[in-house]
């Protein structure tokens, strides 16, 4: 078990005096496989607003806001990943600038999750453009986002990960998205 799900796994026991001991003697046995998540690092020194969208056995969706502050990293999507290609969104909020690409998906400004990404505006939302993120179909996948003058360090040991500083999109390797999107 990692250092972040044993902490987690204990605050939560912490909180059930009745089920500490069978909360400890599960944690103590439990050797189960290690997560495998999509996760997302703000690599700046200002803080964040992260939107993602992707691809699940019931079409497109997206989800936001993910708030991170400057230095830290968020697991955007649990378990084993399941597409090849997800989609980001992210804005500067102390700095201005966002990290966006031209994969038009369906936004708002409040926290949501949103199905389709045909006729946002029709249906009441943004249409906001996405950067690309190929994993390689990897299991586990880390995007660290940067400041244009500094370097991204690897966060562990075969963790495959993508950096990109703000107002670049990376060069599409994979399929255009979304299929016959009209663009602005």
């Amino acid at each position: 078990m990692t250092t972040e799900a044993t902490n987690i796994f204990a605050g939560l026991c912490a909180r059930r005096t009745a089920a500490a001991a069978a909360c400890a003697l599960l944690a103590l046995g439990w050797t189960g496989p290690a997560r495998a998540d999509f996760r997302l690092c703000n690599n700046t020194g200002g803080k964040v607003g992260i939107a993602i969208g992707y691809k699940d056995g019931n079409g497109w969706a997206t989800e936001g806001w993910w708030n991170l502050p400057a230095r830290t990293c968020e697991t955007l999507l649990r378990g084993t990943l399941v597409a090849r290609y997800y989609y980001i969104y992210a804005v500067d909020y102390d700095r201005g600038g966002e990290w966006s690409g031209q994969a038009y998906m369906c936004t708002r400004d409040k926290e949501f999750t949103i199905r389709g990404t045909e006729d946002c505006l029709a249906r009441g939302y943004d249409r906001t453009g996405f950067f690309e993120v190929d994993t390689g179909e990897q299991q586990t996948w880390t995007v660290q986002l940067t400041d244009s003058n500094e370097q991204a360090t690897r966060p562990g040991q075969g963790t495959p990960l993508m950096a990109v500083p703000p107002g670049r999109t990376p060069t599409p390797t994979g399929p255009q998205f979304p299929a016959g999107a009209p663009t602005r």
